[in-house]
């Protein structure tokens, strides 16, 4: 990320966002600038969640001391999972192995500024409609399309948690024939619509072995009509998929990035048009391509730790 203005004026803060692999830090100014952004593996051991905690603590004075002359008010720090952000719990993250942490506690009493915590995928859809792609928008959907899918959904401008359990959106039914999902149901969209979904679903039917998505779209555009079959089977479940989302919750737009975002119009062009034809009366969601990429979840924890000081 460009050190420069990109949340406008307001209190100082710490962010970060810890993921499955790499933590990103930073160091927000009063000015809104990113006066530094980092990122560390993140913390292992034993204890993870305890590992995690001390690691934002050494991270948050390593920033602070090198930036002596920004007095950060808040610190802002989402993770990824089912999190409740009304306990402050980090309820389960299969990935990182842990269940009901009490995070917003931990990092209270490690850090000496107040804690905003939160969810990663919330956190990113936040910054999207606050800073990003849907900026100026109301009721947005947010899809971050990777390894998995994953959601955030924001109603009448406000994210909508359901105690952690909303915006579980690769986790929903695409095909009840379909492939088991390591969460244990059967055809859910991820299975079928991720770009490693993707990737797998065509390595299983030629045998060839594809570093990813990408390299899958490659081969459509060349004419393997095998990888053109995959590609088409995940734009149908996306669209589908959207198609659900326009006649229950009518948003204004769905975002959607992460790696399989990065398809541009080879995915967006064929997407608009199956969206199209699957709806008749509803409110047609504009589909838009996520403006922040993987800067989102540490913009969005910046935001929240604002609006802790503000509160």
């Amino acid at each position: 990320m460009t050190a420069g203005p990109r949340l406008g004026p307001g209190p100082a803060v710490l962010a970060f966002d810890v993921g499955g692999t790499d933590t990103k830090s930073a160091l927000v100014d009063e000015h809104g600038a990113i006066r530094e952004l980092v990122r560390t593996p993140t913390a292992d051991g034993p204890d993870r969640p305890a590992a995690v905690v001390s690691a934002v603590a050494e991270l948050s004075s390593r920033l602070r001391a090198a930036h002596p002359d920004v007095r950060v008010a808040a610190t802002g720090v989402v993770v990824p999972g089912l999190v409740d952000e009304a306990t402050g719990t980090g309820v389960f993250a299969a990935n990182l192995g842990w269940r009901d942490v009490p995070f917003l506690d931990m990092l209270t009493a490690a850090l000496d500024t107040p804690v905003a915590f939160g969810h990663d995928v919330r956190s990113a859809g936040r910054a999207e409609v606050e800073l990003g792609a849907a900026r100026g928008l109301s009721d947005v959907v947010v899809m971050a399309i990777g390894t998995g899918i994953a959601g955030a959904i924001v109603l009448g401008g406000r994210p909508h948690a359901a105690g952690g359990y909303a915006g579980e959106l690769g986790h929903t039914l695409a095909d009840p024939h379909g492939e088991p999902c390591p969460c244990g149901a059967v055809g859910c969209l991820e299975t079928i619509a991720s770009a490693g979904a993707i990737a797998r679903r065509y390595s299983a039917r030629t045998g060839r072995t594809v570093a990813g998505a990408r390299d899958v779209l490659a081969a459509s555009r060349a004419g393997d009509h095998v990888a053109s079959a995959v590609w088409d089977d995940a734009v149908g479940a996306l669209a589908t998929h959207i198609a659900r989302l326009a006649a229950t919750i009518a948003p204004e737009a769905v975002v959607i990035g992460g790696g399989l975002a990065e398809a541009g119009d080879d995915l967006f062009e064929p997407l608009d048009a199956r969206v199209d034809g699957l709806l008749s009366f509803h409110r047609r969601p504009r589909l838009l391509r996520a403006a922040l990429g993987e800067d989102a979840g540490v913009l969005g924890a910046a935001l929240a730790a604002r609006e802790v000081v503000s509160a």
